[in-house]
């Protein structure tokens, strides 16, 4: 019977270390021992033998009134994959890989346990997620401490909702200037191989866009925010080519492919509101509502003398201004 019962208060007791590790994980702003305590329904003496226990990622903030907290960085997360949930995490890390021109110590890092994890489940697929993670700290690849410090400490921000102070530069050459920031969302950006942040910027007082490599420095905040519940990352660039949106009507473009380069078009959806049109003489006219078609150029300059823009007026004069000035360049 004595055995049974150190059997069940064992289990208790990793219930309840893990019940405490779950908590600290949804308030970050960490909780004192008789706050978890009621909210486990023990008595806080309880809790407080517990201690010894809990892992290294908790620890007590004195600064704080002696708040428990999880230390985010060093939190490890288990997760467990199939052999098709693995293989979309090693085309994730290909595109990731070919998009991202930085060596990055973390994406190195979490690649070569990935790869290590599926051995056994998929060695060829742990194989290439072993030689990704080389690619990521490759030392070919650009250094950016500056790069790295901003995106670990937007990383942070973001997860435990505090506020950051940021240097910034709108464009190369241009002034810098200081804001206090709340990101929202973090989004990769594979034309220009970048990433920027969206969020609240303090002045305007307005949602705004920034680009992580302009971020000259930054400086993580102890006041925090909270993201308003109308904000919808799908919805605020549904009618973006990529990362620009705006809140006026989006504009339809209209583009006739050449029928040497339908196939190719249709193969691809490369907006979510496309539609197409097969013409008789084998020409394929591709329509979309795009926010703002200036992001779009690099795509349309890169199917040359295939592509004709209808529509907008505007947008056929830029692209028609585009190739006379490249005609004189190579002397035509």
């Amino acid at each position: 019977m004595v055995e049974v019962v150190t059997v069940q208060r064992a289990a208790n007791k990793a219930a309840r270390l893990n019940q405490i590790e779950m908590l600290l994980l949804a308030h970050p702003g960490g909780l004192t021992p008789a706050e978890i305590a009621r909210r486990l329904k023990v008595h806080r003496s309880t809790i407080g033998r517990d201690l010894p226990d809990l892992p290294g990622h908790i620890y007590i903030d004195e600064e704080d009134g002696g708040r428990w907290k999880i230390d985010r960085e060093a939190y490890l997360v288990n997760v467990r994959l199939n052999l098709h949930e693995a293989m979309a995490l090693h085309l994730a890390a290909r595109l990731m890989v070919n998009c991202m021109d930085k060596s990055s110590v973390h994406a190195a890092t979490a690649l070569r346990k990935l790869g290590l994890a599926l051995e056994k489940l998929a060695p060829r697929i742990s194989t290439h997620l072993l030689a990704s993670a080389g690619l990521m700290d490759d030392i070919a690849r650009r250094h950016d401490p500056v790069y790295m410090q901003v995106l670990e400490s937007l990383t942070t921000a973001w997860s435990m909702g505090r506020k950051v102070r940021l240097k910034h530069q709108s464009a190369p050459g241009q002034q810098v200037n200081e804001y206090v920031f709340s990101p929202y969302f973090i989004e990769p950006y594979a034309v220009g191989r970048t990433s920027h942040v969206i969020g609240w910027r303090e002045p305007p007082n307005a949602l705004r866009t920034l680009k992580l490599e302009r971020i000259k420095a930054i400086t993580l905040l102890e006041e925090g925010y909270e993201i308003p519940a109308g904000f919808n990352m799908d919805v605020l660039l549904r009618d973006a080519w990529g990362i620009w949106y705006t809140e006026d009507e989006p504009v339809e473009v209209v583009l006739r492919f050449h029928p040497r380069v339908a196939g190719r078009v249709r193969e691809t959806q490369w907006h979510a509101s496309e539609k197409l049109e097969d013409l008789p003489d084998g020409y394929l006219v591709w329509k979309a509502r795009v926010a703002e078609t200036l992001e779009m150029m690099p795509w349309i300059r890169g199917w040359g003398p295939d592509v004709e823009v209808l529509e907008p007026p505007a947008l056929r004069a830029r692209v028609a201004e585009e190739m006379r000035q490249a005609a004189q360049l190579y002397g035509e």
